[in-house]
């Protein structure tokens, strides 16, 4: 049975025109994941606000950070999959949950290869509703409807796995590497309160009250929470980081529901407030740097930061293509083939 692999990552507007990001928004945003509301109330949100009112705002944002290749996250995960594929004897493929590089594709060029088993693995360290749950759902109904005969399996999550928090830890801190910052903060992309609680296979633990994601249980698993804090406890065990000089937050919530908190901009300002004067920020959820590092972190954090009172503000880049994360890649695939 031949084998393959399918890397799997968010997706991007195919350009700046607000055209083209009104489309990417609004099959975004119409996942049933992303936005967890009814069909007739999230329609009404995003065909009938949403819509109507950010992809400007959005295509000016993306237009900050576009390369001339393209998309950073497209072209990010375009080299990660060439350096991967140089490394291994089967044939590694590309896809998006959103936007013109769909998985149906990313499949069938991969079946089209003879590939008769697939192992998926989507870009995401943790496991969330709206993101390793609505690719692998979405992947098996493809499966189920077009390729019958096709074998598919999708890695877990890959949080805690020591061989990636080493990785993690390395890049950090060769980019901190003669940096005198005084605080680290590791900022995670937010998820409303409900997914944590929906994702909860016991549905009793997660209280979301800051003792349920420290106390063991098979809720863990499916819990992005607890895998956002764990990653950061065992990357500041690694680097030997001092209590107080590092912390958890998280970004980009939408909407008026409650989101997991700290907020990571509410987190920039009070650290400009408390006087700290030289920090830097790392975005663990993100294996590939995208709109939400690039703008909404390096740009809009940065402008806080500063607006605060403080000075040097470090952006530490997403694993992207570093050699070191191609190396693991390449070593999970060859274990699993």
């Amino acid at each position: 049975m031949k084998k393959g692999i399918l890397l799997v990552n968010l997706g991007s507007p195919e350009s700046t025109d607000p055209k083209d990001v009104k489309k990417y928004l609004g099959e975004f945003l119409m996942d049933e994941r992303v936005i967890d509301v009814p069909l007739w109330a999230r329609t009404l949100l995003v065909k009938g606000i949403i819509l109507n009112t950010r992809p400007k705002a959005s295509a000016a944002a993306y237009k900050r950070i576009w390369w001339e290749e393209g998309s950073p996250l497209i072209v990010l995960s375009e080299r990660l999959q060439a350096k991967v594929q140089k490394q291994v004897d089967i044939p590694v493929g590309l896809a998006m949950r959103y936007g013109s590089m769909s998985i149906h594709k990313g499949l069938q060029k991969l079946v089209n290869k003879g590939v008769e088993h697939i192992l998926m693995i989507p870009l995401y360290p943790q496991f969330a509703m709206a993101t390793t749950e609505t690719i692998n759902v979405l992947a098996y109904d493809i499966q189920k409807e077009h390729f019958p005969n096709l074998k598919i399996e999708s890695l877990p999550a890959f949080y805690n796995d020591p061989e990636y928090i080493e990785v993690l830890s390395n890049s950090i801190k060769a980019h901190l590497e003669g940096k005198n910052y005084e605080h680290l903060l590791f900022s995670y992309h937010g998820v409303p309160e409900r997914h944590i609680r929906k994702s909860d296979v016991t549905k009793s633990h997660c209280k979301i009250d800051g003792s349920c994601c420290v106390t063991p249980s098979k809720a863990h698993e499916f819990c992005y929470k607890h895998q956002c804090l764990e990653v950061t406890r065992m990357v500041g065990e690694k680097l030997n980081l001092k209590e107080g000089t590092f912390s958890t937050s998280f970004q980009s919530r939408l909407g008026f529901d409650p989101w997991l908190q700290p907020y990571t901009d509410r987190t920039i300002e009070r650290l400009g407030k408390q006087g700290i004067k030289n920090m830097a920020i790392v975005t663990p959820a993100f294996v590939s740097d995208c709109l939400e590092t690039l703008e909404e972190i390096a740009m809009e954090g940065q402008e806080i930061f500063h607006e605060m009172g403080g000075s040097e503000f470090t952006t530490i880049p997403c694993l992207n293509d570093d050699d070191s994360w191609v190396n693991l890649l390449a070593k999970w695939i060859k274990n699993w083939a």
